[in-house]
């Protein structure tokens, strides 16, 4: 009987691309995958774990020691943990967890492919199994970064940025295309400056005119572009071709000028507001996604009700909210952590809500528009649904009434009839 492997993959969509790599090398050796499986019916368990934030860590702390606890116990054969956590704390988890059998850090398939004894024949980047509903799925375009945000650890943990080439990606979209994938998510820490360090120019203009010639790609979704350096040209691609979808994911974290200089943004707050009204004027319905930090070291109250104000002006169409966290080895980690955590909390909860209000808002002027629709799955008597404005897990969702005509992966035209906060109710239209 083959060993049956279960991939516990915790963290962002790029560590998703390196669990699906693995998971596709361990079913070319003959090992049955399974992902995130709550039974406790297989003999290996690898854990892909997120080292970003305290909240992060922490969950890949308590999955590890669950798997743990299997391990000592003999109910599972092998517990191997990797990832980003791996990479900033190894030895104190190889000295505090003795029941995992092996670590690694970020960037070691091969190595883990070689513990494992797999072979590695033929083994090229477009070979994935994926762990997302087969019509979609993630394509990581670089690694690393060179921002150096004071709060942010990832060129710690994933060092410089380095671009995925041209060639190579398109083999990869092609390769997901003909596994039946119809959407693709281009992630990486930071996709707006895409190419440079390959072409001494950025690309991603190119790269995403590329992908929108592939033969089964319907929609391309952009994630992760960073404010300063947005290349201006993706803007005229959206307005222009029908497959790259008119939604930005652009995390601003703050629009204070003295605390952005302090996170080493290198961009202004009248350099935010410009940009935002440029990509509106010129993108008229765009979705614009972000996501923003509460309590940072010394953030004021009034800088507070100023971050308040620009999300109540703004209007964002998709906004995530952090409570800052202190990270180890980052420039901010030198700072006083002077907000206290319930104020912390209460920052983030008073976004929270303004962003509610806004999103119902927004939400209720959709009713009576017809928009198309991607199926991802069934939940009980609804078809769940998303619009080219909504990305999976992360943003809204569309509730159709179960129909048999309909399947996953479907593409429907839908006409909203109800909205609540986050979700839409529709029906199919002819």
């Amino acid at each position: 009987m083959a060993l049956r492997v279960n991939i516990v993959s915790l963290g962002c969509s790029k560590n998703l691309v390196d669990s699906e790599r693995l998971a596709a090398m361990l079913s070319e050796n003959g090992y049955k995958v399974m992902f995130d499986s709550d039974g406790m019916t297989f003999d290996v368990v690898i854990i892909n774990t997120c080292g970003f934030i305290g909240d992060a860590k922490q969950e890949s702390i308590d999955s590890v020691l669950q798997y743990a606890d299997l391990r000592s116990k003999n109910r599972i054969k092998l517990l191997v943990v990797f990832g980003c956590l791996v990479q900033r704390y190894k030895e104190e988890l190889e000295k505090e967890i003795k029941e995992v059998d092996a670590f690694f850090g970020v960037d070691s398939l091969e190595q883990m492919a070689s513990y494992l004894r797999l072979s590695l024949e033929g083994d090229d980047c477009t070979k994935r199994l994926l762990s997302t509903p087969e019509h979609y799925a993630y394509l990581k375009i670089s690694e690393g970064c060179d921002r150096h945000c004071s709060f942010c650890a990832i060129p710690n943990i994933r060092g410089r940025h380095r671009s995925v080439p041209l060639e190579e990606l398109v083999r990869q979209a092609e390769a997901l295309a003909a596994m039946g994938v119809k959407e693709l998510m281009v992630i990486a820490q930071d996709t707006s400056v895409y190419g440079i360090d390959l072409y001494g120019r950025n690309r991603l203009g190119d790269l995403l005119s590329l992908l929108a010639e592939i033969d089964g790609i319907q929609w391309i979704r952009l994630h992760y572009s960073y404010p300063n350096e947005f290349p201006r040209d993706v803007i005229e691609l959206m307005k222009t071709r029908e497959k790259i979808c008119s939604y930005i994911d652009m995390p601003l974290q703050h629009i204070n000028n003295r605390l952005l200089k302090s996170m080493n943004r290198r961009i202004t707050s009248e350099q935010i507001e410009s940009l935002i009204d440029d990509i509106r004027t010129q993108l008229p319905g765009v979705c614009l996604r972000t996501t923003l930090i509460v309590g940072y070291p010394s953030e004021t109250e009034e800088e507070f009700e100023q971050l308040k104000s620009f999300v109540e002006k703004t209007r964002f169409d998709r906004l995530g909210v952090f409570a800052y966290s202190p990270e180890e080895g980052t420039p901010a980690y030198r700072l006083k952590d002077d907000v206290p955590q319930k104020e912390k909390q209460r920052r983030l909860d008073e976004l929270v809500s303004l962003q509610e209000g806004i999103s119902y808002e927004l939400n209720r002027d959709k009713i009576g528009k017809t928009y198309k629709v991607i199926i991802d799955r069934r939940e009980g008597d609804y078809w769940i649904g998303r619009t080219e404005y909504d990305s999976p897990e992360v943003d809204n969702e569309v509730l159709v009434p179960f129909t048999s005509k309909v399947g996953a992966g479907d593409f429907v035209n839908v006409e909203i009839m109800d909205a609540v906060e986050f979700d839409l109710y529709a029906k199919i239209t002819e």
